[in-house]
């Protein structure tokens, strides 16, 4: 049993928490939400007054935090009471900057590190079958892989440290402008008067297929599981995906590297983000299109 300080109980750190105590380690925990914590300790977790008390005495603290700055302003006060050795896994979504700021800040109080961004929604934070993207030493992945593997199924070392959050910016960069093209594609087939369902079938078989289609095509009624059949509640919100949007095209800025499709996909959301849609999974970007209408050709 690992005694584990857990800090941010949101959509995603909430299960991730619970499947650690499942796995029978001692998960104290906070969350600056006072429901979120009256839910851990429903579910068992143990919540502290503080993230210094959830920290205290800790083998392993892991975050799940909103922004690089919170990540930062929590785990870089300089009372925090980390335990000697102790080994801190951030496994929120930041831009490159805060990650190297964390890495270096924890470093210097002599803190073994890993910026562990995930993959796969709420879905997969309760089943357990999260994507970790890991940026860090060979050793402290080694160290880390154990636990991870508790709340992921694909654990994959992407490199040195900030490895991790580059490989998630990137990857949800190429979701957003994917699901965006899923959605005009739907849309166009439909005012042309295709069933969907066909439309579906062969997009699926052919060259248009990918996972934004045949995972989680925002069309309802073609992907059982996908949040488009749930009025698109649940799932990865559309601002979240607006922020690791605005995180790649910082990150491209930085780097001289051009993201025209990245930027495009970023306006949009934030159109969608404006018109009261935000907390609608991302998928919910077709209803920018509009209803169907009949072609006229």
């Amino acid at each position: 049993m690992t005694a584990i300080g857990f800090i941010g109980l949101g959509n995603m750190g909430f299960p991730m928490a619970c499947r650690l105590k499942e796995a029978g380690h001692e998960v104290r925990c906070f969350d600056v939400n006072t429901g979120s914590m009256e839910r851990a300790h429903d579910a068992g977790l143990q919540p502290r007054a503080s993230v210094q008390e959830a920290v205290a005495g800790a083998e392993v603290v892991i975050t799940m935090l909103p922004s690089g700055r919170h990540v930062l302003e929590v785990l870089g006060a300089e009372a925090l009471p980390f335990a000697p050795g102790a080994f801190v896994i951030d496994c929120s979504t930041i831009d490159v900057e805060s990650c190297a700021a964390f890495h270096a800040t924890l470093g210097e109080r002599g803190l073994v590190t890993l910026d562990a961004p995930v993959s796969g929604g709420v879905g997969g934070a309760a089943a357990g079958t999260l994507t970790f993207m890991v940026g860090g030493t060979e050793a402290a992945f080694a160290r880390a892989l154990e636990l991870l593997r508790v709340m992921g199924k694909n654990i994959i070392h992407a490199g040195a440290p900030g490895a991790g959050q580059a490989a998630k910016i990137c990857n949800n960069m190429l979701a957003g402008i994917s699901m965006l093209a899923v959605s005009e594609a739907l849309h166009l087939a439909k005012r042309l008067g295709l069933d969907p369902k066909k439309f579906f079938e062969i997009a699926s078989t052919s060259s248009g297929q990918c996972w934004a289609l045949t995972s989680y095509a925002p069309e309802p009624g073609l992907v059982p599981a996908a949040p488009a059949n749930r009025g698109y509640e649940g799932g990865f919100a559309s601002e979240l995906m607006l922020k690791d949007l605005r995180l790649a095209e910082q990150a491209a800025v930085a780097s001289h590297s051009p993201a025209l499709l990245g930027a495009a996909a970023a306006s949009v959301y934030a159109m969608h983000c404006a018109a009261g849609k935000g907390r609608l999974d991302f998928s919910s970007i077709i209803q920018m299109l509009g209803a169907a209408q009949p072609a006229r050709i």
